[in-house]
């Protein structure tokens, strides 16, 4: 059986050569980086998509006040709501 450490050695002095021919200032994401935005990007988009039609489907109407104001903040009342700005 031929010697493992001798290949494995001889592979590695291959790929720090390799490592070594890259410019270190043109480092790109390359296709991986672009395969994972484009996955993420369809992904929003669906579900951006599926938020809009649920959304559309809220059926909301707001009960009345049983207090009967316009929610605008009183200084008499003191209740929270919209104040006027004057």
């Amino acid at each position: 059986m031929p010697d493992m450490s001798a290949s494995a050695s001889m592979a590695m002095t291959h790929l720090v050569t390799l490592a070594k021919e890259i410019d270190e200032d043109k480092v790109t994401p390359g296709v991986l980086g672009f395969i994972v935005f484009a996955v993420m990007a369809v992904a929003v988009w669906g579900l951006m998509k599926s938020m809009s039609r649920h959304m559309g489907r809220v059926d909301f109407k707001e009960a009345p006040d049983p207090a009967g104001t316009s929610g605008r903040d009183t200084a008499e009342t003191g209740t929270p709501g919209r104040t006027s700005q004057a």
